[in-house]
């Protein structure tokens, strides 16, 4: 079922190409940017996890084109040594649109090639929407997914400083923001710790070829999560309060779900 699915994003666009070449205009392209909560995942048979970016094509219209660059892994700082972005911006023309949304490896104080302070954080995102700019892209900024850790009934705060950075980044650049850490802490407050685990990568011993014996990980999300999060994320896109104009034409809500396809960059 899942193959169904991106052999029909794939269809959808190829279409949207089409029409767009017809028109004598490109496509608009919407690259996102951003670590494993955001990543397409390969394994879609072996294994239930997904990207919220993956699936977020189940909130667009087949009229724009979808570059999934999420990686697993990857933070600001090693996003941009390892020429990711770099790429990113050679693909990029005008009109484009980028999302960028990292954090939670930014964090990882014990791996100096990723490790990025929050002030270095800030200025590396800084860094990628005045190049955005640059190329004539529209630009939009997240905070990231919460962790589904819980103490009690209470979610436990483990993001640090990050998603503030974001925050004073996009107001200091007047850059839209899409608060999924925000977003994301309502509803698994809402939903509790028991509830929230189906929507997580917590995976019962033979449920999946991947993890024969089974796994416990409440950092990255299976279809639903990804599915849900993609919901809150195109929600606030066409919301009154945080409409963001440049991709509020291309949300949806009457789709079934649908994939991203490789961008072609390992």
């Amino acid at each position: 079922m899942a193959r169904f699915y991106s052999i029909l994003a794939t269809a959808c666009i190829v279409m949207a190409s089409i029409v767009c070449i017809s028109a004598g205009r490109k496509p608009v392209t919407l690259f996102m940017v951003g670590d494993s909560t955001m990543a397409d995942k390969e394994e879609l048979d072996a294994s239930p996890e997904r990207g919220w970016g993956q699936l977020f094509p189940t909130y667009l219209t087949g009229n724009i084109v979808v570059q999934n660059h999420a990686r697993n892994g990857r933070s600001t700082k090693s996003f941009i040594d390892q020429g990711r972005w770099e790429e990113v911006m050679k693909r990029a023309k005008k009109g484009d649109i980028v999302i960028i949304q990292f954090g939670h490896n930014d964090a990882k104080k014990e791996d100096p090639a990723r490790y990025s302070t929050p002030e270095a954080y800030a200025q590396n995102l800084t860094n990628m929407v005045n190049e955005a700019r640059a190329k004539k892209m529209h630009v939009v900024l997240c905070t990231s997914v919460n962790r589904r850790e819980f103490a009690g009934d209470t979610l436990k705060q483990t993001l640090g400083d990050y998603p503030d950075k974001a925050r004073l980044v996009a107001e200091e650049l007047g850059v839209p923001l899409l608060d999924l850490e925000s977003t994301s802490r309502q509803w698994l407050e809402h939903l509790g710790d028991e509830a929230s685990k189906a929507y997580f990568m917590n995976v019962a011993p033979g449920e999946c070829t991947k993890y024969p014996e089974g796994k416990i990980d409440n950092t990255h999300l299976r279809e639903a999560g990804a599915l849900e999060i993609g919901r809150q994320a195109a929600e606030m896109i066409v919301s009154e309060e945080d409409y963001v104009e440049c991709l509020a034409p291309y949300i949806t809500f009457t789709q079934g779900v649908r994939y991203t396809t490789p961008c072609g960059v390992k």
